[in-house]
């Protein structure tokens, strides 16, 4: 299957970096969120990060204009009509991508393939809700899509080969490196990842250490290049416990259960840079810890 053209449905922090790396490898876009003033704001980052990267001397001046070309933007799923692929980008919440996923089905032709960016949720289950399992696949991108190189590929039950083998095509155009992941909950990265900001935000729970003891332990004593919390507010904390609540529900474990301290943040609206307020305090000139 030769994928060319690309939908993309969410225009957030990660609907708009896969709607990047798309547009730069020579790929049609068609992205689309619900709000006209998100697609601005995302075509402005894009185009913004699209003249860091040819600052650096990552790409050519003339690729820029021309990638900014390729991406259409619209707040009609109709725009989907014609493509190859479209890639669900939007909250990591079950039953919003699940709705999502309904009204997707009836705008896409009989052979386009449907993948879903979740970072935690059953690609099994999502596909059930529409009407080509065959054709559905988990396509995790890490976060900043431009910069991170990782793209796991997750098959559900009913994920056909050819779909697989195109998808995974795909991931290479873009410069990616695949990781195959089953579908369990969380997957590989996650699975991994979020039980240990988990721990490290048990850890300041505790009293154990403070937000910049934790971080700059884990930062020089393990190498990291962001501490624990810094990493969580980077993701925002609603989505961590998102993620901790699959991993919860879905493997029935109690060294998955969220932090007390996680939970009362989410509910308190601070959620990391996105909203000025998590482990740091954003509003100033740099990042102070708030505990």
């Amino acid at each position: 299957m030769d994928l060319r053209t690309i939908g993309v449905i969410g225009a957030g922090q990660m609907g708009g970096g896969i709607a990047h790396v798309c547009a730069l490898s020579g790929f049609e876009v068609r992205l689309l969120d619900l709000e006209e003033s998100q697609l601005v704001e995302a075509m402005e980052k894009i185009e913004r990060d699209m003249h860091r990267q040819a600052a650096r001397g990552k790409v050519g001046d003339t690729d820029v204009g021309a990638a900014l070309a390729r991406i259409s933007t619209s707040t009609d799923y109709a725009i989907f009509s014609d493509c190859d692929l479209v890639v669900e980008a939007a909250t990591e919440d079950e039953s919003i991508k699940r709705e999502i996923l309904k009204t997707l089905v009836p705008h896409l032709s009989a052979d386009a393939i449907i993948a879903t960016n979740t970072s935690s949720i059953s690609i099994t289950r999502l596909a059930a809700v529409t009407d080509r399992p065959g054709r559905f696949i988990g396509m995790h991108f890490m976060n900043p899509v431009p910069v991170m190189q990782l793209v796991e590929l997750i098959r559900g039950i009913a994920t056909e080969q050819d779909t697989f083998e195109a998808v995974q095509a795909l991931a290479l155009a873009l410069g990616k490196t695949v990781s195959v992941a089953e579908d369990f909950p969380a997957f590989i990265v996650n699975r991994i990842l979020m039980p240990m900001i988990n721990e490290a935000i048990y850890t300041l729970y505790e009293g154990v250490g403070s937000v910049h003891s934790i971080d700059t332990a884990l930062k020089l004593g393990a190498n990291h290049p962001m501490g624990p919390l810094q990493l969580a507010d980077f993701i925002g904390l609603d989505t961590c416990l998102a993620v901790m609540h699959v991993l919860y529900d879905g493997l029935a474990d109690s060294k998955y259960r969220p932090c007390p301290l996680l939970v009362k943040y989410v509910e308190a609206g601070w959620l990391g840079r996105k909203t000025g307020r998590g482990f740091y305090d954003y509003s100033g000139d740099e990042p102070v810890p708030t505990r």
